[in-house]
């Protein structure tokens, strides 16, 4: 990171349902609570964001935000597009290298995203080391 004077970049998304959380009341012995709750055409939030430090610099936070209302042709969450836009918009707001550490979702390491990271000579990609699963049975 100090030879190329780059940004150290963390990234991650999240989801979130728009349905409204279904609520427990009291009610009458013997009446179940009725609580009405509207879900059609809920949705979904997705973000994704990476949070960027750099010596001398402030923090930085760049993310962007996509809402799915399940219309047709709406997209269902962030691809690898997506995150290469978003990686994009990262270079050109801070002005410099990036070093990005990143987990090991599949969309984060399948073919194409590792070509769209290749055509970004000014990105440097660290992945978290996959999952170890331990096992809790006696041998």
């Amino acid at each position: 990171m100090r030879d190329q004077d780059a940004w150290l970049c963390f990234a991650d998304e999240a989801g979130q349902l728009l349905r409204p959380p279904k609520a427990c009341t009291w009610s009458r012995r013997g009446r179940p609570p009725l609580v009405p709750v509207r879900a059609a055409g809920s949705g979904r939030v997705s973000l994704a964001g990476l949070v960027c430090r750099k010596a001398g610099q402030r923090t930085r936070l760049v993310f962007r935000m996509l809402v799915h209302h399940g219309r047709n042709g709406e997209k269902k969450g962030f691809r690898e597009r997506d995150f290469a836009a978003l990686l994009d918009a990262a270079h050109q707001q801070l002005g410099g290298y990036i070093v990005l550490v990143w987990d090991n979702y599949s969309h984060h390491v399948d073919a194409t995203m590792r070509e769209l990271i290749g055509k970004r000579p000014w990105l440097t990609v660290f992945r978290f080391p996959p999952t170890v699963q331990i096992s809790t049975r006696p041998a």
